[in-house]
């Protein structure tokens, strides 16, 4: 190395130093909220002078339950995950099964696929069914996401194999469809 580059190298060393020497003083004499917002100033600085900074995939929000205080699963891990494999390969069958039957007639796997564990979470814990005193919730699906909504109605017995095989044939009988401007309800009205 240099003399020049060593000089160089010493100096930035020196720097970084006396900034993180800095943070340490306001941390110490204004706690972290403080440091928080005197960081997030400087990147928004940063970036308004044309610094492009790395991406990071933190956002601004905590979890406000620590760790240590954040109740145990409530299920089944490894029966819900086996539960989700079955309907995500049911849910390729059917779209399988429905374009062999039909050339090219379609069906949207990876949408139900990539997204199972959310579904399946909200199935198993959050997704309230209709009672005598509750109305039950009303639950959106994205429609590309079918494949996988209706191999899990199959799962719960509330469609049969005549339904499925009939997945995405909008004139045959029994068809449990999601095509556009169709109005159907989920299978037996509302989980």
């Amino acid at each position: 190395m240099d003399q020049e580059a060593y000089v160089s190298r010493h100096l930035e060393d020196v720097e970084v130093q006396e900034w993180l020497e800095s943070l340490d003083s306001v941390l110490e004499s204004s706690g972290p909220d403080v440091a928080r917002e005197i960081l997030e100033r400087l990147r928004a600085h940063a970036t308004v002078n044309g610094i492009d900074l790395p991406f990071t995939a933190n956002t601004p929000y905590a979890n406000t339950i620590p760790a240590r205080l954040e109740p145990l699963f409530p299920g089944d891990q490894q029966l819900e995950r086996r539960i989700k494999s079955l309907i995500r390969w049911n849910a390729l069958a059917m779209v399988v099964r429905a374009n062999k039957v039909e050339h090219n007639i379609g069906g949207h796997i990876s949408t139900y696929a990539s997204a199972a564990t959310l579904y399946e979470v909200g199935f198993n814990h959050f997704f309230r069914a209709r009672s005598e005193n509750f109305e039950g919730d009303t639950v959106y699906f994205q429609g590309h996401a079918a494949p996988g909504i209706y191999a899990r109605a199959f799962i719960e017995g509330r469609l049969s194999v005549e339904q499925l095989e009939n997945f995405r044939r909008e004139q045959e009988k029994g068809h449990p469809s999601h095509g556009p401007g169709n109005s159907c309800t989920p299978p037996n009205g509302r989980r």
